[in-house]
């Protein structure tokens, strides 16, 4: 195996790391926004990232994400919320005024 080739296979290998772990953040931020709906005692809608990037915004060098998701407070409208996370945390998290039951 060459130098030229080990250098590749390492790039390889830490680009699929990078993906699983945007993948995991994908995840952790399903299970915060599931959770923040259900004690919120709202309906959860939809979830998408809006954006992803390094960042040094909270410590060290990490991902940066912001999430959208649609809720519904009374099943019949539909409201839209953000949040944001560096790597697996929540920093901040952001919901309009909406009618419940």
């Amino acid at each position: 195996m060459s130098l030229g080739e080990l250098i590749l296979l390492l790039i390889l290998m830490f680009v699929a790391f990078q993906f699983w772990r945007i993948r995991s953040i994908s995840e952790s931020a399903h299970t915060y926004v599931s959770h923040y709906c259900q004690k919120n005692a709202l309906q959860l809608l939809s979830l998408s990232r809006k954006k992803t990037r390094i960042s040094t915004k909270a410590g060290p060098l990490d991902w940066y994400s912001e999430f959208e998701f649609e809720f519904s407070g009374t099943g019949d409208d539909r409201y839209t919320g953000s949040f944001e996370m560096v790597g697996k945390k929540v920093v901040s998290t952001y919901t309009p005024a909406y009618k419940v039951n």
